[in-house]
């Protein structure tokens, strides 16, 4: 008996933990993070239901069957194989239709396209920074190589002087985008896989070296963000982390203004 009141207290505050929400993620700044959440909402729904259940149905066998004194060894039941085939394939289909509800939210963001309007910025990481290239006036990203990458010179992504669509790109240490437009990151890496990462978005992608991985958003509300790697890239993984800073179209333009201006 007092095993079963022990184990009937746990399953009730475990639930209510997780109904309180006192641990909880972040507000969401975009459709898909308020996607992400509900469908997150809905598994812990469904999966606190079926672990509290589960849990009664444990105390109401270690009460029913237990050994009461003299009465002799504490009973044994074979099972009911109906029953067990009956809650195998029930857990099969909630198992099932959860991961093909999960995965249609994740296709949305990583197979579909991005707007033809979204506002492309290139991203490079590298052990143990971030570097985001934006297009300048003429609306192209410029030439860039190996060889002409210079972190001491200020250039990280291998911008070519020679190129003149090069010459008025715009390469910031923090991701600066205007709310409430389309954004299309090309994610790029320079030595190891590292990761993208933004809470409030509730997106994810990793960066393999070689590869151009495309990943797009669009920001509903202003704000600073962190930008962390969640990949270990090496011994300065902590250290390897900016800002997101979702702006007004005009605090944008402004911005890019500045930048341009300097480059003159």
């Amino acid at each position: 008996m007092l095993l079963a009141a022990i184990l009937g207290v746990l399953a009730a505050g475990v639930v209510w933990l997780f109904a309180a929400k006192i641990w909880w993620f972040p507000p969401g700044i975009d459709a898909h993070a308020a996607a992400y959440d509900e469908q997150f909402l809905r598994t812990i729904i469904l999966c606190g239901v079926i672990f509290f259940l589960a849990q009664a149905a444990l105390a109401i066998v270690l009460v029913r069957f237990r050994q009461r004194g003299n009465q002799g060894r504490a009973q044994y039941s074979h099972g009911d194989r109906r029953l067990e085939f009956l809650w195998t394939v029930s857990t099969a289909i909630v198992f099932l239709g959860l991961a093909l509800a999960g995965t249609k939210l994740w296709a949305r963001v990583h197979f579909d396209e991005a707007p033809a309007d979204a506002l492309p910025i290139e991203v490079t990481a590298k052990q143990f920074a971030w570097s985001f290239r934006y297009a300048g006036p003429d609306g192209k990203f410029g030439r860039t190589a190996l060889r002409f990458i210079n972190d001491a010179a200020g250039n990280p992504v291998g911008l070519d002087d020679a190129d003149p669509a090069s010459r008025d790109d715009i390469v910031s240490a923090t991701l600066r985008v205007p709310v409430n437009r389309p954004v299309k990151l090309i994610l790029r890496s320079r030595d190891v896989i590292h990761s993208f990462f933004v809470r409030e978005l509730r997106l994810k992608q990793d960066l393999v070296p070689g590869m151009d991985i495309p990943l797009h958003f669009q920001a509903e509300r202003t704000g600073t963000f962190e930008v962390p790697c969640s990949e270990l890239c090496g011994l300065g993984h902590s250290q390897m982390r900016t800002t997101m800073q979702v702006m007004t179209q005009r605090e944008f333009d402004a911005w890019l203004a500045a930048r341009e201006a300097q480059k003159r």
